[in-house]
């Protein structure tokens, strides 16, 4: 049974307190009538004997500590589900944004999730193709793994972001090709200008993918308390598409950093001891909380995948927020601004870029038996163009040996060819791995000594 207490005993902010609460569960959701008219949402975030402080969804205007009714819904947030939800757009609480009106609710799941069993979670296997040279060749995307892109403010993350939505798929051969296996896009925004969200919408049905994504928007100008519950909305979607539908779900959410500096201010609010520049001191495991919610399990077919964005402060790939991210997730794609100086998209900066498990969902049986050693190629190679360039700078270009030279070309070429590409351009791995053979050769065969003898003999000599 629902009970209801009359009046408040403070107001703070986004928070309210209760007093007198009997049997409040942490993370509840309570329903505050204002007037006998208005009604909001909040839920409880810290209870205290029989105080309890609400964290209201929506702003606190109107509210005072005579005109409210609050009630105890006894359960947490949820939210309704059914394969409807596909080629939808919601808010960052869930509710449409479409017109189309609400979903057609085939059960309610919890937005917090439960932890997956380690013992029950499957080693991710098989990749995830992109498109894009820069990751499907050198930082290959495994179902299953939560690799982020480490951007910054003005950096063209936004596009990247829907390139990989319109261009992702489960590949086009190895154990993927002519499988039947269903595969979506859970895209979830936070703290994003309404711009930005028409761009993603317009691009998203422009393109004919809107069909197989799903949209979460929390918008700049939305209450910061939406911003904390929009990313477990979003996974609550996808674990229920890819754990009860078995279906391959990518998920991409973007801006992290938003999400960190919203959880920064609730967290001042509440009057808790900052950590690290003014975060909470609970920040890695607020972010284990997203980044642990994808993977498979065992027994189920379907897998969930993430991409979280960020936007690293000032580019400083040693903030909390970065940091703190690498602890938890699977490797980075890291965008570089000296790149993008230049002209060159995406501007995928290789060398601190990693995947840690795309050795064991690449090669013969997934994209190509040559792949390791092309990638582990070219990330050598690329480390001496470095060296080459730093030489120059000292001696002159002129003055360097021959080799030094083909260095220098090959960098040049490798950035403009391989990294470089169109925004519309949809390459298959087998054309990834052509091209990198193709700047390969401008190297002499001696020094390519990262590729087993076998593979180079097969794929080293032909067409340059």
């Amino acid at each position: 049974m629902a009970i209801e207490y009359l009046g408040l005993s403070e107001i703070k902010g986004p928070f309210v307190i209760v007093e007198g609460v009997q049997g409040a569960a942490y993370d509840e959701v309570v329903t505050i009538t204002v007037d006998k008219k208005e009604s909001k949402r909040g839920r409880i975030v810290e209870i205290t004997d029989d105080r309890a402080v609400v964290q209201v969804f929506e702003t606190t205007e109107n509210l005072s500590l005579h005109n409210t009714h609050t009630r105890l819904t006894g359960h947490p947030m949820d939210m309704s589900l059914s394969l409807d939800i596909l080629g939808r757009t919601f808010n960052g609480v869930g509710e449409p944004l479409d017109g189309l009106g609400d979903i057609a609710a085939e059960c309610r799941r919890d937005v917090n999730g439960k932890p997956m069993n380690p013992v029950a979670r499957v080693y991710p296997r098989n990749y995830i193709r992109t498109g894009i040279s820069a990751i499907d060749g050198l930082t290959t995307l495994i179902r299953g793994q939560k690799l982020p892109i480490f951007s910054g403010n003005g950096l063209p993350h936004d596009q990247l972001a829907v390139q990989i939505v319109k261009q992702a798929s489960l590949g086009e051969s190895g154990k993927a090709s002519g499988s039947d296996e269903k595969f979506a896009v859970v895209f979830a925004a936070m703290g994003i200008k309404y711009d930005v969200a028409e761009y993603f919408r317009r691009v998203f049905e422009e393109s004919g993918v809107a069909d197989h994504v799903v949209m979460y928007l929390n918008l700049a100008n939305d209450p910061v308390v939406e911003r904390l519950i929009t990313p477990k909305v979003a996974l609550t979607a996808a674990e229920y598409l890819a754990f009860e539908k078995n279906m391959h779900i990518l998920v991409i959410l973007t801006d992290i950093t938003s999400y960190a500096e919203a959880l920064r201010e609730i967290s001042s609010g509440k009057g808790e001891i900052p950590s690290r520049k003014g975060y909470p001191g609970y920040l890695y495991s607020d972010f284990a909380t997203i980044y642990e919610r994808a993977g498979i399990l065992e027994g189920i077919t379907g897998s969930v995948t993430q991409i979280p964005i960020l936007t690293m402060p000032n580019d400083d790939i040693t903030h909390p927020i970065p940091d703190l991210t690498g602890y938890i997730t699977e490797g980075q794609i890291v965008l570089d601004r000296g790149l993008h100086g230049q002209g060159i998209y995406p501007p995928i900066h290789i060398l601190p870029s990693l995947s840690r498990l795309m050795k064991d969902g690449i090669g013969e049986g997934y994209t190509r038996a040559d792949h390791q050693d092309v990638a582990n190629q070219l990330f050598s190679s690329y480390a001496k163009v470095g060296e080459a360039r730093a030489l120059a700078s000292v001696i002159g270009e002129d003055e360097l040996s021959e080799e030094d030279k083909k260095y220098l070309r090959f960098g040049a070429a490798l950035e403009q060819e391989f990294i470089g590409q169109r925004l519309d351009e949809n390459r298959s791995v087998t054309e990834t791995l052509e091209t990198g053979w193709r700047l390969l050769r401008i190297l002499p065969k001696e020094e390519l000594d990262r590729i087993d003898n076998r593979i180079m003999n097969k794929y080293y000599e032909g067409q340059s």
